[in-house]
């Protein structure tokens, strides 16, 4: 049975045989298009499979259309259809061929066409171990054409391991034996790769029980296989991770609590207060914090307040100096890498964002990290994600991001030194932490904590701040702001000797003049005995103090013989004796 079709698509003409068959007639059939011979199934896949393939390759094989007689029989065919060109390649026609085919062979007609498509990884042996068939899934696992396969000893895909398992006639026995349920196997691609299956089989037999054919199914599992041993290797290394975390944790909890005294901000003063009210109200969302402020104001202590009044409290704090960080170590520091990531990665390594899960991360210097950098930190900001160095897998970060700088970023921003974006994902909330000058209120309190912190941490005695040194630390300007003021009450201490803070020795002199009474009192021994010496000089020390008072009024009513409780007589002789004028 044959037609001509044509340009249109409609038949060009039909053979007589065709036309007997369906019971038509020529001018029935002859420009008309075959779709409306065919039953709806046919019709479907003419249209959306069968002429695509004929206009992209010029030829039809074996492809199984089903048509429909005048009285409704279905007759089911086999098309074979070839594409004519003239000389010049313009179009001339289109002849197919249709074969009938008897019930059984179009149920295997279809049978072969329904397995070798369906996407599922399917072999077919005989009884010897040769290959009848495959899906089209199999060869494309493996790379291979049917025509490499068919009739070849499916052994000879298997990987040499495999082969040997399996030599010696023992895959003979196996199809013998029947069936068998998930067993492991490894075949061996065209280019030589080994891939992991899981294999399935069942037996067919005939009617004295001889094997006939035995089909197997295959699941690919060679990217689960590789992701367990890889997971097995991790924990491995997880486990003695785990120790090194625990114990940084639980130095950094040490660390937090004496280096913040457990998180306490000192002071009562309007500015202070002021910002403690904002870390109130922010402390309890979930937004972006940017804290600004000279160096020294305490942006740290800060970011942990802030942490500590969250919902995270319970999670990590964790602290990224960004200033700190060498520009080929950022994406490694920040998210980590797998072992191999990179010369010198000899393991894997958990970075400060996944360190930071569920908790807190404080990017302290912000303003520092390179504009070419900066991308990666705001997809973490924007999406949540991030992927270690050398890894291919995503991973979440379920972490607040609080910042700090002592920088303009807003004029970085116009410099074009920090990516606008990022400035406006970090400042959702800004916080200004005052310099220690706005709040000359809290210098002394400050002082005084500080004094006694330091006296608990060196191991020393109590000491305290005089009046006079209480006027002279407020007096002064504290360009280094809080930092400044600890760092010379520390140094203060260590250079005292018995009780008395020598604070003279540890702020610039033009601060606080010479005191010859503290330098008296700070010859005493660890006991606080006075050498001769210093009491001597601690006597002249008072008794010029008494004569300043006085305005050198030595006798009299509120003189300074009266002051001092002794007689004129007796406070001539020593002002005589210690060398004492009254100024002009």
């Amino acid at each position: 049975m044959a037609t001509s079709i044509g340009e249109d698509g409609v038949y060009l003409d039909v053979n007589d045989a065709f036309l007997k068959r369906l019971g038509y007639q020529r001018e029935d059939m002859v420009g008309r298009k075959p779709a409306e011979f065919v039953t709806v199934e046919s019709a479907q896949r003419i249209e959306t499979e069968l002429m695509p393939i004929l206009r992209r390759t010029g030829v039809l094989e074996d492809k199984p259309v089903s048509f429909l007689t005048r009285d409704g029989e279905v007759v089911n065919c086999l098309t074979n259809s070839l594409v004519e060109n003239d000389p010049d390649g313009k179009f001339v026609r289109t002849v197919a061929m249709y074969t009938e085919l008897v019930d059984k062979a179009w149920a295997d007609s279809k049978y072969r066409q329904l397995y070798q498509s369906t996407p599922a990884m399917l072999h077919t042996l005989d009884a010897e171990g040769l290959v009848v068939t495959v899906t089209d899934h199999w060869l494309h696992k493996l790379g291979y054409k049917r025509e490499e396969v068919v009739g070849k000893p499916i052994i000879d895909f298997y990987s040499e391991a495999d082969r040997k398992r399996f030599a010696a006639g023992r895959l003979q026995e196996l199809i013998s034996d029947g069936g068998f349920l998930n067993q492991q196997r490894q075949l061996v691609t065209r280019k030589g790769q080994v891939i992991d299956l899981i294999m399935s089989a069942i037996t067919d037999r005939d009617a004295a029980g001889r094997v006939r054919r035995m089909l197997v199914a295959s699941k690919d599992v060679t990217e689960r296989n590789r992701t367990e041993r890889a997971l097995r290797r991790t924990l491995a290394e997880n486990a003695h991770l785990r120790e090194e975390l625990e114990r940084e944790r639980d130095y950094l909890r040490e660390e937090v609590n004496v280096a913040m005294n457990f998180g306490r901000i000192v002071g009562t003063s309007p500015a202070l207060k002021q910002m403690l009210a904002q870390v109130e109200a922010v402390a309890r969302t979930p937004v972006n914090v940017l804290i600004l402020g000279e160096s020294g104001v305490g942006k740290e202590l800060v970011a942990r307040a802030i942490h500590a009044r969250s919902p995270r409290a319970e999670g990590p704090l964790v602290k990224v100096n960004c200033a700190s960080i060498p520009k080929e170590l950022f994406e490694s520091e920040f998210f980590g890498h797998v072992k191999g990531a990179f010369t010198g990665a000899h393991r894997h390594r958990v970075g400060r964002f996944q360190l930071a899960e569920g908790g807190t991360i404080f990017l302290d210097e912000i303003g520092e990290i390179p504009l070419e950098l900066q991308s990666k930190l705001l997809r973490v900001l924007q999406e949540g994600e991030f992927e270690p160095v050398g890894d291919d897998i995503t991973r979440t970060a379920d972490v607040r991001v609080i910042a700090a700088t002592n920088r303009n970023l807003e004029q970085l921003v116009i410099d074009g030194e920090f990516r606008e974006d990022l400035f406006y994902r970090l400042s959702v909330f800004p916080i200004e932490v005052p310099p220690l000058r706005k709040r000359p209120e809290d210098v002394v309190q400050l002082a005084q904590h500080f004094l006694q912190q330091t006296c608990n941490d060196f191991g020393r005695k109590p000491m305290t701040l005089t009046n006079r040194q209480a006027e002279f630390i407020k007096q002064y300007d504290w360009p280094g702001n809080v930092r400044e003021l600890k760092n010379v009450i520390e140094r203060a201490v260590i250079l005292s000797r018995g009780n008395v803070l020598r604070l003279d020795l540890s702020l610039p002199a033009t601060v606080i003049p010479d005191d010859p009474a503290a330098s008296a009192i700070a010859g005493q021994d660890e006991y606080g005995i006075l050498t001769e010496k210093a009491m001597k000089e601690l006597q002249k020390q008072n008794l010029l103090a008494a004569l300043k008072q006085t305005n050198w009024r030595v006798s009299g009513k509120e003189g300074a013989a009266e002051l001092l409780g002794v007689r004129p007589t007796t406070l001539t002789d020593r002002i005589k004796s210690f060398g004492l004028r009254k100024p002009d």
